[in-house]
């Protein structure tokens, strides 16, 4: 398999406005795969602790999930829980448990260090470096990164930037790090430092893609019913990832191809509790609604004004 993920795998409690869910399965690395597998088979690097229903793993591995990268350690395993406000905007963290995962080194299985595409989670940069160093010769290294990494850890960092090929942040991650309140030039800022690109992820509104010479921007896809956005962005760039494995290319024209793939999976993502988003999807499912996007962003050339 060609594609591989590190990152976290929780059990999450999340409340909104519409419905409310307890441990259930949740993390980077979870919504990342799943999303990913419908697309193409996925690796994941992670741990988890003795009180995790790893049958809940072992069911998904029928989609082309490979859980054998994911230690089993004594103790808790992460546990997050939080709670949005009514338009799904806004989210307070009310519980945070790390358990193992405050220990966790990534090790690669043998064989794993050959993976072309990798996804490194938001986790701690300084770890991220430690997979790239087990890498061989990966063809595109994406990472993500969050608020806390940036205030905490913003020298080892950017140490990170200089080793991959897409930072894929929210905008006000990608803000924080460049100091820019204006989310053009913040991508500009990032693409300074070391990323050939930078995707920019927007909720609602959709995400960018910022290359040196060109920019690419794609909507989020518009639902009627929204339940619960945790795990949407790593979800995106499942799909991104999946699709860009998938052919094997990451040409200017797939990689807009990828971008819509991510913002399909993104949007499966929101429409249920947890995974359950994705419950029933499989890849024609998912071809369908890349078609509506089509649709949905075809604008005709004009015919001459006489």
């Amino acid at each position: 398999m060609s594609l591989l993920v590190v990152g976290s795998v929780a059990l999450d409690s999340v409340y909104t406005p519409f419905g409310e869910t307890a441990d259930a399965l949740g993390g980077s690395a979870v919504y990342f795969s799943v999303a990913a597998s419908l697309l193409h088979p996925v690796r994941v690097v992670g741990v988890v602790g003795d009180d995790f229903p790893v049958p809940e793993l072992e069911r998904l591995s029928a989609a082309g999930i490979d859980w054998a990268g994911v230690e089993r350690a004594r103790g808790e395993s992460f546990r997050w829980k939080g709670k949005y406000s009514y338009d799904l905007q806004s989210r307070e963290t009310l519980e945070t448990r790390l358990g193992v995962f405050a220990d966790f080194r990534p090790k690669l299985p043998a064989g794993w260090q050959a993976a072309k595409y990798i996804f490194l989670g938001n986790i701690d940069p300084v770890l991220q470096l430690g997979v790239l160093e087990q890498m061989t010769a990966p063809r595109l290294v994406v990472c993500d990164t969050m608020n806390y990494w940036i205030q905490g850890k913003k020298a080892e960092l950017m140490a990170l930037l200089g080793r991959v090929d897409i930072l894929l942040v929210n905008d006000s991650e990608a803000r924080e790090l460049s100091g820019d309140w204006n989310i053009h030039r913040a991508g500009r800022w990032i693409l300074r430092h070391g990323p050939k690109m930078v995707v920019i992820k927007q909720g609602e509104y959709g995400a960018l893609l910022l290359e040196r010479e060109r920019t690419f921007y794609v909507p989020a896809y518009p639902l009627e019913e929204v339940f619960d956005p945790t795990g949407a962005g790593d979800a995106f760039a499942g799909g991104f990832m999946g699709y860009l494995a998938r052919v094997g290319s990451t040409d200017p024209g797939q990689l807009r191809r990828a971008m819509v793939y991510g913002s399909a999976m993104g949007g499966f993502a929101v429409q249920g509790f947890g995974i359950r988003g994705f419950e029933n999807i499989d890849y024609d499912a998912v071809q369908k609604r890349v078609g509506a996007f089509v649709e949905l962003t075809h604008v005709p050339s004009a015919e001459p004004i006489p």
